[in-house]
């Protein structure tokens, strides 16, 4: 029985069991083999934090990675708008400095290189960091913790800004990385972090967000917590579009005076009560939604390949192998994805072993029903599938529920 990774408590609840599945971004070649772990997700009764058990390692996941945060044009405006306000609100300029963890190709921080701010991505990829490097943005490819903190502040002095954008989740020595951002935050400075929330997830069936790379799933009551231990504190919170539903939390230390808890951060505590997530029993219903899920979904697919139609995917996310996976899907019901990173083209799903072709194929293919694996972004998506209104084909979503589209 494994314990918190937060507080150390032994970890006896399940919250979710999606059974045995490889690491949901290990694509691979046709003949390769690859390993598969289980895919269990406990939550702590002292804590209240959902975690998963780890089973790779960081360094394996995160080291040659295969998603490039700049191929998707919503989300690169998200990042400008968000640029464009911490840049005004607190009133950043070329005497400040900039931090981004897990910055990826530099989408994000080429808003502030821009406005010749100094900044620094740290991005343990090494294929990602040689391209934010090449986009212009200095990056530091390593993992960051305490120590990279330490070395950070010595060489460039401490964050005015520290950000991390969908990386709370992906660390598995939580405190350390937790004490890197008390490590590296100015005196006055404030830090961003924006993850998936847990509220959405189990309001919104988002079940397929469980993957191994996510070893955490927070609650703001969670977070609130372990900042709490660290000398930090929320005193903001922004709930957001992003992922299916996202927190961006505001934060700084503890004694800073000058950032005064706003009435956001206790109105979204009142909803996670309000939701019952200080009750571990609210945390075991989650796995009947799942198993539902999947019934109807199998349910739906076997139907139409009764009658003889012909069903591809669009988009290989990491969400797409956790739902592919459980569900027991391959090209038995999908006979190919499509998918606009070129990294992914030519490869197959893992686990399920569905081919990844460019967006091309589709087009020529016609195919009957499309399905739409990474929901998140439908509607930017069914954009780019007009053309099946010509032909009278159908795109089609199973998260939160089955829903056609044209």
């Amino acid at each position: 029985m494994e314990h918190c990774r937060f507080c150390g408590e032994l970890l006896t609840h399940v919250f979710a069991d999606l059974g045995a599945t490889p690491v949901s971004t290990s694509f691979v070649h046709e003949d390769e083999k690859e390993w598969i772990y289980p895919l269990c997700v406990r939550v702590c009764e002292r804590c209240l934090l959902v975690q998963a058990q780890m089973f790779e390692t960081p360094e394996n996941i995160f080291s040659d990675y295969a998603y490039f945060s700049s191929i998707s044009k919503p989300w690169l405006e998200h990042c400008r708008q968000y640029s464009d306000h911490i840049i005004k609100e607190y009133m950043l300029s070329t005497e400040s400095f900039v931090v981004e963890i897990a910055s990826n190709d530099g989408y994000l921080l080429q808003n502030f290189v821009e406005k010749n701010i100094p900044v620094l991505g740290v991005e343990p990829a090494k294929n990602i960091a040689r391209q934010a490097v090449q986009n212009g943005v200095p990056t530091l490819c390593d993992f960051f913790g305490e120590e990279i903190a330490k070395k950070i502040a010595r060489q460039h002095g401490k964050a005015d800004l520290l950000i991390g954008n969908n990386v709370f989740a992906h660390v598995p020595n939580i405190n350390d990385f937790v004490a890197g951002l008390k490590t590296l935050l100015g005196e006055r400075a404030i830090l961003t972090l924006e993850f998936p929330s847990l509220s959405a997830m189990i309001s919104n069936n988002e079940w397929d967000t469980i993957y191994h790379e996510h070893f955490y799933y927070f609650s703001l009551i969670a977070v609130k917590t372990i900042f709490q231990r660290h000398g930090l504190r929320v005193f903001n919170v922004e709930e957001l579009w992003t992922h299916g539903g996202s927190y961006r939390i505001y934060g700084c230390h503890a004694e800073d005076t000058s950032k005064p808890d706003r009435a956001s951060v206790d109105a979204v505590l009142q909803k996670e009560l309000g939701m019952g997530f200080d009750k571990i029993d609210t945390y075991m219903h989650f796995s009947e939604l799942i198993k539902k899920t999947k019934r109807d979904t199998l349910s739906y697919l076997i139907s139409k390949k009764n009658i003889g139609a012909r069903i591809v995917a669009f988009g290989a996310p990491a969400k797409g192998a956790t739902f592919l996976n459980y569900c027991g899907i391959g090209t038995d019901f999908i006979d190919y994805i499509v998918d606009e990173t070129p990294y992914k083209q030519g490869l197959f799903m893992p686990g399920a072993r569905i081919q990844v072709f460019p967006l091309e194929k589709l087009m020529q293919d016609r195919p009957d029903y499309v399905v739409i694996l990474p929901w998140n972004w439908t509607d930017e998506i069914l954009k780019k599938l007009q053309f099946m209104k010509e032909y009278g084909g159908k795109a089609v979503t199973f998260i939160p529920g089955i829903k056609e589209y044209f």
